[in-house]
């Protein structure tokens, strides 16, 4: 790969016109490999991920060895839920050329992300596998499914898969009391039915109000009328601290802050349920653990809320 490895040098210092050549001359390599490439093929061994939910779903399904590089926001701690275990893993954004020069046997990646880097891949040659994005629980288990197909590890992603269902059916609610919860996000947006947070909702026994209510453009819900009509739990569906801008106002707006003071509240961190992985159980446990709090409140007759008045809902989910 000497010869390749010239030419990314001319690449830097000519510019881009000398992309093609790169990757012509990468075609002609991975050609020449192509026997030696078949016998790895389903156990790949230098891996690129461009994806962050990829991302995730990979560093726990092979060995760091096996793992080429992942895409730049893995590090992220405000969106990634691995950040902390990137240290050592090259991180990319994802060009082509710089996955070209890890001169990887797997590239993985969303159903939708970077398709032009996804065609020049596939056109020089390279194996590129793309991952169905999740929005509910069986979309994770098909993620994990597909991907650990793709990388050779079917079993350790059906290990992975038990261990979540089985934390799923620990978190599970053991009665029929079903209170209201409404995840609130920044610039007043909602989480919809349909979705990874109304999903984890479900699954913990609530009540998804942003499914009674009359939304605006996008899901939006006006912070007056979060604040007069909320629900029997808040869920802080993002970290106020951790957006600088006008967007994240609503979530540091006087107005719900005083809510929060007297209402039950949960901060379920985006890095849960950004993407569709087995880290979603994590936000099902807490949300079961405040089902029960509120269940213990109701059954002890101290409902949360009950000095500020009871939300427009029952726990039961029913209207009152």
């Amino acid at each position: 790969m000497a010869g390749v490895d010239r030419l990314w040098q001319w690449r830097r210092a000519h510019g881009a016109a000398g992309l093609l050549l790169v990757l012509a001359c990468a075609a002609a390599t991975i050609t020449s490999k192509g026997a030696a490439g078949a016998e790895t093929a389903s156990r790949p061994q230098r891996i690129v991920s461009i994806n962050l939910c990829t991302d995730q779903l990979l560093i726990d399904l092979v060995e760091r060895e096996r793992i080429s590089a992942l895409s730049r926001l893995a590090a992220d701690p405000v969106l990634s839920a691995v950040s902390d275990r990137t240290e050592g893993i090259k991180l990319i954004r994802g060009r082509t050329e710089e996955v070209l020069a890890l001169r990887p046997d797997l590239v993985v990646t969303s159903a939708y992300s970077t398709p032009e880097v996804v065609a020049l891949l596939r056109r020089v040659g390279v194996r590129v596998e793309r991952i169905p994005m999740a929005s509910d629980i069986a979309g994770i288990r098909n993620a994990v499914r597909e991907l650990a197909k793709a990388v050779g590890e079917t079993e350790r992603g059906e290990a992975m898969l038990a261990a979540f269902d089985q934390r799923l059916a620990a978190a599970a609610p053991r009665s029929p009391f079903r209170p209201t919860a409404l995840a609130y996000q920044v610039n007043s947006l909602t989480s919809e039915p349909g979705g990874l947070i109304d999903a984890a909702l479900t699954a913990a026994g609530f009540v998804n109000v942003a499914g009674l209510r009359s939304l605006g453009p996008a899901g939006r819900l006006p912070l007056e009328t979060f604040v007069s009509r909320p629900p029997d739990l808040v869920v802080l569906a993002h970290d106020p601290d951790a957006f600088h801008t006008v967007t994240a106002d609503n979530l540091r707006h006087r107005a719900f802050r005083d809510l929060l003071a007297r209402r039950r509240h949960v901060h379920i961190p985006m890095p849960l349920w950004l993407c569709g992985t087995p880290k979603l159980a994590t936000a099902v446990e807490q949300l079961g653990r405040e089902r029960a709090a509120l269940q213990h409140a109701a059954m002890s007759g101290h409902r949360s809320g009950e000095a500020d008045g009871a939300s427009e809902f029952g726990p039961g989910g029913r209207a009152q």
